[in-house]
């Protein structure tokens, strides 16, 4: 059957099975890892088995969201609406978005899609961006260098952290999206070196997140988050020893390399309070830490007058310093993201600062004309307009 449906295809449609037919069941289609850029065969079970039954498919992960158990649906979000089908036995004329549940009762055929209308794709991007760095592609493109896209990679991410806020949203989706972007670019310039590629991205990150959760993928058994914790940082404690001795055995030298830090991987240039929550939650699991919060509050009270104590500018900077780094430490016993709670105090003085100048406006004078208890009483007035609206 299946010998006959491609040689209709390849008669009526031009399908050549060099450029790599799928050949997916109608019936566990929302399971199937679709490339839109690919030959498509969707063929009712019963055409693929012999006795055929009843299946109850998962959605593909990845594919999971919006319309995930439609399989017209995920058509829908992975071709154009105006992409033809072929209906085997039947006059051409039909589209994607004409497609009813009554259409995959008989197999059909979808041929393959320009590679950058298969947006939906996970290859879409990769494709998209090696053509902007073609010779006739975009001239900024091939301008960047992995030095010039830092600072975009930083913005990106910043983008992103602040759409958290909301949650699960459409804008949420579109800057994960160009977050990625910047991991497809980078990728892509690492692969015209002849370094590595997306695959091996993919490949390394894969990899080491099964390597780190053995109590998933293997026979471990870790029943808390702080049991994964705990977990992860003896694995990565074990591969920075592996590493050091395989270091070692390249130079030849026969001395072991200095293992590195637990430490070392976090960035110099991450913002400072959650570079400070990080370095310390890492330390505490390591069981380097204090007994209970209770020490640390009475440090955050001897931070406090040390600072006061200080007797010169840089004995300030250095005390001031230390209590951040205990106040950070306060946040991480409280479950608190101190990084998170220090943005929600910037947006906080914004909005109630706006509505000091707001009230002084109204008053008809400017700020730098009014004595602090004038402020004072703007401010208060700030936070009441905040408690009733």
């Amino acid at each position: 059957m299946l010998d006959a449906l491609v040689a209709e295809a390849r008669l009526r449609w031009g399908l050549d099975p060099a450029d790599g037919l799928q050949v997916f069941a109608a019936e566990t289609l929302v399971g199937a890892p679709i490339e839109p850029s690919r030959p498509l065969l969707i063929v009712p079970l019963a055409t693929l088995r012999a006795e055929a039954t009843a299946v109850d498919a998962a959605p593909l992960p990845g594919r999971a969201g919006p319309s995930s158990r439609d399989p017209l649906g995920l058509l829908a979000r992975l071709y154009p609406a105006d992409h033809p089908v072929g209906r085997f036995g039947a006059a051409d004329g039909a589209t994607v978005a004409a497609l009813t549940p009554t259409s995959l009762e008989t197999p059909l055929y979808v041929g393959p899609v320009a590679p950058e209308l298969a947006v939906a794709g996970p290859w879409a991007m990769p494709w998209i961006s090696a053509r902007l760095r073609q010779p006739d592609g975009c001239p900024w493109d091939r301008e960047q260098t992995h030095q010039s896209l830092r600072k975009h990679l930083l913005e990106e991410a910043y983008e992103v952290y602040d759409a958290l806020e909301a949650g699960a949203t459409p804008e949420l989706a579109g800057e994960l999206g160009d977050l990625w972007l910047q991991v497809v670019l980078h990728a892509q310039l690492a692969a015209e070196e002849g370094v590595f590629d997306l695959a091996d991205v993919q490949g390394a990150i894969a990899s080491k997140i099964v390597r780190r959760h053995p109590h998933v993928f293997g026979n471990a058994v870790a029943k808390t988050a702080s049991d994964v914790n705990r977990q992860w940082e003896r694995i990565k404690a074990d591969e920075r020893a592996t590493a050091a001795e395989a270091a070692a055995a390249a130079d030849g030298s026969g001395t072991t390399a200095v293992v590195k830090s637990a430490l070392d991987g976090i960035s110099p240039s991450m913002p400072a309070l959650a570079a400070s929550q990080e370095m310390q939650e890492r330390a505490a699991n390591l069981g380097y830490d204090w007994p209970s919060i209770d020490g640390v509050l009475d440090k955050v009270v001897e931070e406090a007058e040390e600072l006061r104590d200080a007797a010169n500018d840089a004995e300030t900077a250095e005390e001031f310093g230390d209590l951040m780094f205990v106040l950070v430490n306060v946040a991480r016993r409280r479950g608190i993201e101190a990084e998170a709670a220090v943005r929600a105090a910037n947006a906080k003085f914004r909005r109630r600062f706006a509505s000091v100048e707001r009230g002084a406006a109204a008053q008809g004078v400017a700020l730098r004309d009014l004595d602090f208890d004038a402020l004072d009483a703007l401010w208060d007035a700030a936070k009441a307009e905040e408690k009733t609206s």
